[in-house]
């Protein structure tokens, strides 16, 4: 099963990312019941796999934290792959990213080496953006670079299933494991 590790968003607060959405007329959105702080990637996992890792999850004991959702940025430099909204948890979201590696590792899932840049992805790009694009995108980011949804609390992270479609993925937890 297709897998990562997250945080999900409010239901208020999704509400509010995805009215923002709205203005931009550019990319493929993501729909609003799939923004979510992507923690870690799992990638196909077996059953046993995600059964042993569950067990580990459950172990993990640390502090209810908050999270700040302010400013836009892209990934991808001059060609963009796509827009998000920059996340700051400070050093309690980084330690909940290293020890969720950390148990993922234990049971055996090879997890790709990456710098945690914590986002909640907007939108997705293709391959060549057409000038036009370019020009809408452009607009967008003038008029909601500074945008700033305030912070949330992160009381719980989810494990979730990611089911591919032609139109795009569908999200489903599997688990829910509480902080504090």
């Amino acid at each position: 099963m297709r897998c990562f590790l997250a945080l999900d968003l409010p239901e208020a607060l999704r509400d509010e990312v995805s009215d923002l959405q709205m203005h931009l007329r550019v990319g493929r959105l993501v729909p609003e019941e799939n923004l979510h702080l992507t923690l870690a990637f799992l990638d196909d996992q077996p059953e046993a796999v995600l059964q042993d890792l569950n067990e580990a999850l459950c172990e993990i004991e640390l502090p209810v934290f908050k999270v700040g959702l302010q400013g836009l940025d892209l990934f991808g430099g001059k060609k963009p792959r796509l827009l998000y909204l920059q996340a700051n948890g400070g050093p309690a979201l980084r330690e909940l990213h290293r020890v969720i590696r950390r148990a993922a590792q234990d049971v055996g899932i090879d997890l790709a080496r990456e710098r945690f840049r914590p986002h909640v992805t907007l939108a997705r790009f293709g391959r060549y953006m057409r000038e036009d694009e370019a020009a809408k995108l452009g607009h967008f980011l003038e008029s909601h670079a500074d945008v700033d949804f305030g912070s949330f609390e992160v009381t719980q992270f989810c494990l979730f299933g990611s089911t591919l479609h032609p139109d795009g993925a569908e999200h489903e937890v599997l688990a829910q494991y509480a902080l504090g």
